[in-house]
């Protein structure tokens, strides 16, 4: 099957002579949800603004679904919709006109019931009337993603889509965007809510310093790299032995804490099972993308 978008030997310098880029090979496979991690400067929203056709690249191949986006750069952008960081919305236009007119730039002249479904899904069908200008920044967000969606593209690019978005909107988008990867639509997602793509994401590309430092499925990448945290609270005051030198104790003994997998834990564990009863509660936290985010980017 034709990846949904290829990426070989890809570079990007800009005039001040940063190398934003250096010799990146990525391959999103059709179907997939697919995101990018980095840190703020990393290279990530370059990477995919390349992809989008916004931002020229200095040299390397791009294609989506097979197409060449030197050579054949209308195809490309009739496949792929893209939802930048910034918001611009012309502000003279209400919500559904602005989603009317989009839709004449990709040929569409009839298809009101694809934007009232948009709009309905996106939870903006009570403003439809309102003129854009007047949403506030949830709603312009939402008016984004529908307008990357307008000419119902088999790749979505969603760049940062929950950004200023509350939380209970930020689960309604997670929803949406969950039933478009299952309708069949790929998906690939920049976000600094690392939660987010450990959530969604099948696969995961960690980027630094314009570099690819990991790109992996998203659970191997926790087994690799990830590490569970455990809190015991006791009952009463104790005198641990201290031979579980890694872990960490509060003050009065009331309570320790630590990497679940170490062998300090387990010395702990086993040391309690012999001598002791008096545990209030345990938890043992899921290993989190975040942490693997921090161990890969750390620098020395």
């Amino acid at each position: 099957m034709t990846p949904a978008l290829k990426i070989s030997n890809l570079n990007k310098l800009f005039a001040n002579n940063v190398h934003a880029l250096k010799n990146i090979d990525l391959q999103v496979e059709s179907g997939e949800f697919f995101s990018i991690l980095g840190p703020n400067g990393a290279g990530k929203s370059t990477l995919i603004n390349i992809a989008a056709q916004v931002v020229k690249k200095s040299s390397g191949l791009v294609e989506v679904f097979g197409n060449n986006i030197d050579d054949l750069s209308q195809q490309a952008k009739l496949l792929l919709g893209y939802t930048p960081q910034e918001i611009a919305l012309d502000s003279f236009f209400t919500v559904k006109e602005l989603l009317i007119n989009h839709s004449g730039y990709y040929g569409f002249s009839n298809n009101l019931e694809w934007i009232d479904h948009l709009l309905e899904q996106l939870h903006l069908s009570q403003y439809k009337d309102r003129n854009s200008k007047d949403l506030s920044g949830g709603m312009k967000r939402r008016l984004t993603i529908a307008k990357a969606l307008i000419h119902k593209p088999k790749l979505l690019i969603l760049d940062e889509p929950t950004a200023g978005v509350d939380v209970s909107l930020r689960h309604s988008l997670w929803k949406f965007i969950r039933e478009l990867h299952e309708s069949g639509t790929t998906i690939i997602l920049t976000t600094h809510y690392i939660e987010e793509a450990q959530m969604l994401a099948d696969r995961v590309a960690i980027i630094r310093d314009g570099n690819i430092i990991a790109c992996e499925n998203t659970q191997k990448l926790l087994d690799s790299f990830g590490s569970r945290r455990f809190e015991i609270n006791f009952l009463k005051e104790l005198s641990l032995p201290k031979t579980f030198g890694s872990l960490n104790y509060s003050e009065d003994r009331l309570s320790v804490t630590g990497e679940y997998h170490s062998e300090s834990a387990k010395q702990l564990f086993a040391w309690l099972t012999d001598n002791c009863e008096e545990v209030k509660d345990i938890r043992i936290e899921p290993e989190r993308l975040e942490d693997v985010f921090l161990k890969l980017t750390e620098k020395s």
